[in-house]
């Protein structure tokens, strides 16, 4: 049996003041939103040193040579540096000023989710130990590997003084921290909160999903009946969420959220999919809608043949054939902890071009699939409500629900 929790202050949607996102398709909406519509992933062959061969990612291109500003410089690691992108983008680091203004420092919590945090910064420092073993002394491991790195830069570079939480739910992670975050304003304990997820590349994440037999051989093509496996990416996907009346002029919401926790496997998820089906249930609850007032769910399709037929038979048992699906992993790769955020993002994005975007790099979805999957981008003038899915290792489940305001 699947436990799990709906997102508090259910009937209370939240609105997104801002979001942005930077994937292996640039930094910022606009190259993810020209990507979608013109039907350009942003995968590549691993050009990484030290890799498995043979393998595609999602690299964000001149992620290296980002700087911190130098007050916050001991921060630096890849995964802040890809943090500070995120902020440099659509405007959001002046929303979330103008929401301190609003609010004050100290009521705006930072939420972010990541899976292996800066850990390619200790990768580094194991190279450079001593004879005797020791790592280097310049090696800050609270600030640049820990998980609470990021939400210490981010809430540091934005001048905030509200709480700073990190969450690693593997690939729920940048979900459930919006989800979180949406917990924090419901409960009263801000008033607004900066969300999302945040993972880079590093040795450890694409040799341990190559030890796992879970990487693909070419860009990954969720829900193709010869699927092979994940595109591991680099992203990250940042909302500010306010109570409405605080962001009159915002369009979207988060409407609702549902997460469960199944236990089922290590790393393998239940086959029918039992938490999934809970988390997506309550999910509904929580936003108080009916399954038929969706009209589009953004798969979690990893890409991978467990997954892919699992989350087909969960999401079947919600919708039936009446809703079409997607996975967008083919665009940016699985961005693992930072996917749930980013997925949202993307969510965002075809609320408001309404948009179904098709699963990149298919003729035609698994024959074995009871789903409506959309292979190619369709039209949706209409869509006013968007369920994006995101499950991990050990049994992990979220889903978020966005709608138009």
């Amino acid at each position: 049996m699947a436990e799990g929790a709906a997102m508090a202050g259910a009937g209370a949607p939240l609105a997104i003041s801002a979001c942005t996102a930077v994937t292996a398709l640039g930094p910022g909406l606009a190259p993810l939103r020209a990507g979608l519509l013109g039907r350009r992933g942003g995968l590549r062959p691993c050009d990484l040193p030290d890799m498995p061969e043979g393998l595609w990612i999602g690299r964000v291109r001149g992620l290296e040579a980002v700087a911190l500003p130098p007050a916050l410089a001991g921060f630096a690691c890849r995964n802040n540096r890809l943090a500070e992108l995120a902020l440099a983008g659509d405007g959001f680091a002046a929303a979330v000023a103008a929401a301190r203004e609003r609010h004050g420092a100290a009521r705006i919590a930072v939420v972010l989710g990541t899976s292996t945090a800066g850990i390619e910064e200790t990768e580094r420092a194991w190279a450079r130990r001593g004879p005797d073993g020791a790592l280097p002394a310049d090696f800050d491991y609270a600030r640049t590997h820990d998980l609470q790195s990021l939400p210490r830069y981010l809430r540091a570079r934005l001048g905030l003084r509200g709480p700073a939480l990190a969450l690693s739910t593997a690939c729920t992670s940048g979900a459930r921290a919006i989800m979180e975050a949406a917990a924090l304003i419901g409960a009263g304990v801000v008033d607004a909160a900066v969300a999302g997820g945040v993972d880079t590349l590093c040795r450890m994440t694409l040799h341990g999903f190559a030890a796992l037999e879970l990487l693909s051989r070419g860009p990954t093509r969720p829900c193709a009946a010869d699927r092979d496996g994940i595109s591991i990416g680099e992203a990250a996907g940042l909302v500010l969420l306010e109570r409405p009346e605080a962001a009159p002029g915002a369009a979207l919401r988060l409407l609702g959220a549902g997460a469960s926790s199944d236990g089922h496997h290590m790393s393998s998820p239940h086959p029918e999919g039992e938490g999934a089906v809970a988390a997506m249930r309550m999910a509904l609850a929580s936003a108080g809608l009916a399954p038929a007032a969706i009209g589009y769910v953004n798969l979690h399709g990893t890409g991978t043949r467990a997954n892919d037929a699992m989350e087909d038979r969960a999401v079947h048992r919600i919708f039936g054939d009446g809703v079409p699906c997607s996975s967008t992993k083919g665009w940016t790769g699985h961005a693992l902890g930072a996917s749930g955020a980013v997925e949202a993002v993307i969510a965002a994005l075809c609320l408001e071009a309404g948009l179904v975007p098709g699963c990149l790099g298919l003729e035609a979805a698994d024959p074995e699939f009871r789903c409506d999957i959309a292979i190619a981008n369709r039209a949706a003038p209409g869509l006013n409500r968007v369920m994006s899915n995101s499950f991990g290792f050990g049994g992990s489940n979220c889903s978020l629900i966005l709608g138009r305001g």
